[in-house]
């Protein structure tokens, strides 16, 4: 099972549009979205069989109670932490799950945008994984990027979105 892991697209649909038309045409249809402007998967959601999505902190729909923050979710035995952010906030609701205080015993892999970095670290045996951001232009000076994790053979790939260029790949 392949997914694409996108953050930080802040009302760039062109982009989000040309990646999930890039992703159908390589047989991937399971999206994850980080967060911030997740009114965003609406142009996209009927191209994908499943979106599994976290509001950004700046977000409205972070203060609707009813949409979890945080989730965590199992793919192919492989536990994963979905957050917009890498540590708690003070947006956060009280029973929020703090990033920063998961245990390997909970997850695998941590799943976060908010910082526009495309980053793929190992914190305390969890692996750590930031796709970066979709936007067309970056204040931090890092290009659009995205993520594709083959869970079936355990690979984490960071994409360069402007010319579809790996990166950095991991195995985990």
């Amino acid at each position: 099972m392949k997914v694409v892991v996108v953050s930080d697209t802040h009302g760039n649909l062109e982009y989000l549009t040309e990646l999930a038309n890039y992703l159908l045409s390589n047989d991937i249809n399971t999206l994850i979205f980080l967060g911030d402007e997740c009114e965003d998967i609406e142009v996209v959601k009927h191209m994908f069989q499943e979106i599994i999505w976290v509001p950004g902190v700046y977000c409205e729909h972070y203060r609707d109670k009813n949409i979890p923050h945080r989730i965590i979710k199992e793919f192919n035995n492989t536990r994963v932490l979905i957050t917009h952010t890498p540590t708690s906030h003070t947006n956060d609701y009280p029973d929020d799950i703090g990033p920063e205080k998961v245990t390997k015993q909970q997850v695998d892999i941590v799943l976060y945008g908010h910082t526009h970095i495309p980053n793929i670290e190992v914190k305390s045996d969890i692996l750590w994984v930031n796709p970066g951001h979709l936007k067309k232009e970056d204040k931090k000076g890092y290009p659009p990027s995205f993520a594709v994790i083959d869970f079936n053979l355990r690979k984490i790939e960071l994409i360069n979105f402007i010319n579809k260029e790996q990166i950095y790949s991991i195995e985990y």
